[in-house]
């Protein structure tokens, strides 16, 4: 077996630009150093949709993306609370728990989530399957500068990250997008079939930096 590979393991590089399908970042080490930005202009959202593949075998809570303000650090967080089982949901600091899903160890998994800042509703979709709507908060919109972060959760604008909360495994297509997806559009990402990429973060276009221990790896395997 002839494993294609592209390693990027790098202290801290420049930000880039690149189109970045078809490959995955790897997050090998617990640690609280390793993460990787993204970067952009926008600093106001009135609705947001994230979604990401992801793939762990870690037994204990972790983050999977994490937006970070002055004002807030958790205005749009996506956590696992492991102990009791559930995707979070962390809205300006707000969160809406969704049970019952079946996040299983060393599988693929799709997460889209959604929110709206005039309804408050945020919703979760996990492998195309939709979760209830529930209400975090509405009446304001996320602003001001944002940091986004993958591979470790923010306590503070920029910082507070725990070593416990990291995030050890395989990560790509993540997509950001400033309006809630449509349910046609969110199934047509899980199954890996046309559809608009993020307007925010684009993964195809994805201007991004890397700090400590991440490699940058292709996500298929070639066979002879």
């Amino acid at each position: 077996m002839k494993v294609l590979s592209l390693l990027v393991l790098i202290t801290a590089c420049a930000a880039r630009t690149q189109d970045l399908s078809g490959r995955m970042f790897t997050f090998p080490l617990e640690t609280n150093r390793a993460y990787v930005k993204f970067n952009t202009s926008r600093r106001d959202f009135n609705a947001v949709t994230v979604c990401h593949r992801s793939f762990t075998d870690l037994k204990r809570d972790h983050m999977l993306f994490s937006l970070s303000t002055p004002n807030s650090p958790n205005d749009f967080l996506i956590f696992w609370d492991n102990t009791n089982k559930e995707m979070e949901a962390h809205i300006k600091n707000k969160k809406a728990e969704y049970g019952g899903r079946d996040y299983k160890l060393n599988t693929w998994h799709s997460i889209c989530t959604t929110w709206d800042a005039e309804t408050g509703l945020a919703q979760l979709w996990f492998n195309g399957q939709p979760s209830i709507r529930k209400f975090t908060i509405s009446g304001s919109n996320i602003g001001g500068p944002v940091n986004i972060i993958v591979g470790q959760e923010q306590d503070s604008h920029g910082g507070g990250v725990d070593m416990k909360q990291s995030f050890v495994g395989m990560m790509s297509d993540v997509h950001m997008w400033d309006y809630v997806l449509s349910a046609c559009e969110i199934q047509n990402y899980v199954d890996e079939r046309n559809y608009t990429p993020g307007n925010v973060l684009n993964w195809r276009a994805l201007d991004y930096q890397i700090v400590d221990k991440v490699l940058l790896e292709h996500t298929k395997t070639v066979c002879y």
